[in-house]
């Protein structure tokens, strides 16, 4: 390998808003890493899928639906 063109690898501490942290190995330049979320806390991982619905959005798609089925539903003379 030649000298002074890599970059340094050192050990450095990776902690999440939820409190979760833990030290690794990178070639990051600071001593901390913060994170908003990690697999602690991240809800595929937790299995809490949230269903965010942006004014009403998510109903008015519901609505809809129901009214195509209602009219596959019935049938046409």
């Amino acid at each position: 390998m030649k000298k002074d063109i890599h970059p340094e690898y050192k050990e450095i501490s990776v902690s999440c808003a939820c409190g979760m942290s833990f030290k690794t190995r990178s070639t990051y330049f600071k001593p901390e890493l913060r994170l908003e979320i990690c697999s602690n806390c991240h809800p595929f991982f937790t299995g809490t899928m949230k269903l965010v619905d942006t004014a009403g959005r998510v109903e008015r798609f519901i609505e809809r639906y129901k009214k195509t089925k209602k009219e596959e539903e019935t049938p046409s003379s």
